[in-house]
């Protein structure tokens, strides 16, 4: 057994862009030293994190060596296929289907929608028995997962019958025997925590994509034959091949006179059920409330694991046109195994008082009201998710952009006013985005003052305060940083520093006066250390002619350095 869960972030690969947190319908995320991991216990299942990372950091537990052990331990493994494979293979005939996988060394193949067919039975005679309740159907495993934790109250509305493919697992069981070997295929990475949690009843659940990879490493394709060469064992499916689509279950169930169109709904996608089932109950009912559910929208023809996540309407036909439909077999007798174990299992919810998330939002830079911008950059709906976020552990301060924006800005801030350089921040069209005083004191009293009524100078363009704000407008349009120039400006030299920050669009010059004392020193420590290294290079190359002298250069120079360096004393 793999002990990965079916979904698990790669460390290396997560750019902590968190765009998993905004997407993931439950917040089943913890973010960790900027790596966004999910929780097992809160996470239903439903693989929507894995489609939208943009670095495929999300993955899904790979369970194909498991599939391949199981043929070569058992004498008769069985492919249970999903119906959605209609939509995944809409150019490959079902016989060629069939043929590869018996040839990877499947004893037979067959279709889940038996299975289905059970379930839709067993429905039907639920809601024969007219007390008004709401009953919702089991055939999606993150819809169960949904329920479970995050509407515990809604459990006991869960139907008490096996899923369409255990109820398929124990009806080829039951047809070939208890030890034969069951591997599902389909696009969904529910079914892998479904068959974890029944080991006994389905050995491996694996996706259409698996199926794929496991062809092509085995040197197969799928290659066309007679029409009727291959077939589904133990017979073909008939209605439950309509599972995959809106309304495809439900078709299933209300064929007979005696179940009304009001009895029956359908809801596809996590954020639409959470819509649906808001205020459950509060509903006043006077005949029994059928829900069928799916996590995702338009069904499982748009699975996470299915080739193209679009083109709804075009599978729902390819769907319908497959299926068969034979109204006077509608609804078949109650067959769909009882399952024992849908139980709550509630995610804890903590409540925070009001103070102590202002005292967390604080934390952020956030005072007031005012200061909860609730963009969603972090992920969570609004600032309060995140505060309570960040006390459960699930959340860092970094994710917060204002946050992070406001800290590089104080460090910006900080570091310019501190500096002895002179430094200034020109965009494109050579206006100041941001200076320090100690450049608008190089420009003279006038730029200085204007300095203290407006800090930093943003917006002023530099023509008309400094002459020589043509060499920002030479590395914008050059592309050529200009380093170590002597530049002479009224009474003073100025030693420049001009570069690109951003190509064309942000400069950065940095200005020190070296007529001045401090300046001027550290001009000469430097022009000293210079001086050394040039000398120990050439000593290196020449030590048989200089000998000694080299070592004596250097007690020397470094001897002004010091004495440049030492502190008078008053």
């Amino acid at each position: 057994m793999n002990d990965r869960t079916p979904i698990f972030t790669e460390r290396t690969e997560c750019q902590d862009c968190f765009k998993c947190i905004r997407e993931c319908p439950v917040k089943a995320i913890k973010v960790e030293n900027a790596c966004a991991a999910v929780i097992p216990e809160f996470c239903i299942m439903c693989g929507h994190c894995v489609e939208i990372c943009p670095n495929g950091a999300k993955h899904v537990r790979d369970d194909l060596k498991r599939a391949r052990s199981l043929l070569a331990e058992k004498e008769r493994v069985f492919a249970s296929l999903a119906p959605s494979f209609i939509s995944e293979f809409p150019d490959i005939p079902t016989p060629a289907v069939i043929r590869a996988l018996k040839k990877l060394g499947f004893y037979g193949v067959s279709e889940t929608a038996l299975g289905a067919e059970l379930v839709s039975g067993s429905t039907a005679k639920l809601l024969e028995d007219r007390t008004p309740r709401v009953i919702i159907s089991t055939a999606c495993p993150v819809v169960v997962n949904y329920i479970r934790k995050y509407y515990p109250q809604y459990a006991n509305c869960l139907m008490p019958h096996a899923s369409p493919v255990l109820a398929h697992c124990k009806l080829l069981r039951q047809q070939y025997g208890s030890d034969i070997g069951i591997i599902f295929f389909s696009p969904c990475i529910g079914k892998k925590k479904e068959a974890d949690e029944n080991p006994n009843v389905l050995d491996v659940a694996l996706t259409f994509e698996d199926m794929r990879r496991w062809i092509i490493e085995e040197g197969q394709s799928f290659e066309s034959g007679a029409p009727d060469s291959e077939t589904f064992v133990p017979y073909s499916a008939k209605e439950g091949a309509l599972y995959p689509i809106d309304g495809g279950m439900m078709a299933g169930v209300k064929a007979s006179c005696s179940i009304m169109e009001a009895d029956c709904m359908s809801f596809s996608g996590i954020r639409n059920i959470k819509k649906a089932i808001s205020g459950l109950n509060e509903m006043r009912l006077s005949h029994p409330l059928f829900l069928e559910l799916l996590a995702c929208e338009g069904g499982c023809v748009n699975g996470p694991k299915s080739s193209q996540r679009s083109a709804t309407a075009w599978k729902r036909c390819q769907i319908i046109q497959y299926a068969r439909y034979p109204q006077a077999e509608i609804p078949r007798p109650l067959e769909a195994p009882v399952m024992t174990n849908i139980t709550p299992d509630p995610v804890p919810v903590k409540e925070y008082s009001d103070k102590i998330l202002q005292q967390v939002l604080q934390t952020v830079g956030k005072y007031g009201p005012e200061d909860e911008l609730n963009c969603g950059g972090c992920g969570y709906d609004n600032c309060r998710e995140f505060a309570k976020a960040l006390i459960d552990g699930k959340a860092e301060k970094v994710m917060c952009v204002t946050y992070m924006r406001k800290l590089a800005q104080k460090k910006a801030n900080a570091l310019m006013e501190n500096v002895p350089s002179a430094i200034v921040l020109v965009d494109e069209d050579i206006r100041i985005i941001d200076c320090n005083l100690n450049f608008a004191k190089i420009l003279g009293n006038d730029v200085e003052k204007a300095f203290r009524d407006k800090p930093g100078l943003e917006g002023v363009f530099l023509r008309e305060i400094a002459p020589f704000y043509s060499l920002f407008k030479t590395v914008l349009e050059k592309e050529e940083d200009m380093l170590n120039r002597d530049l002479r400006y009224k009474k003073s030299v100025l030693h420049v520093d001009i570069f690109s920050i951003e190509k064309q669009r942000v400069v950065c010059g940095i200005f020190q006066d070296i007529t001045k004392p401090t300046i001027h020193k550290e001009a000469m420590i430097q022009k000293a250390q210079d001086v050394i290294k040039k000398n120990l290079a050439t000593v290196q190359q020449i030590a048989y002619l200089l000998g000694e002298n080299a070592a004596e250069s250097e007690v020397i120079l470094n001897s002004i350095i010091q004495s440049i360096t030492t502190p008078e004393l008053e």
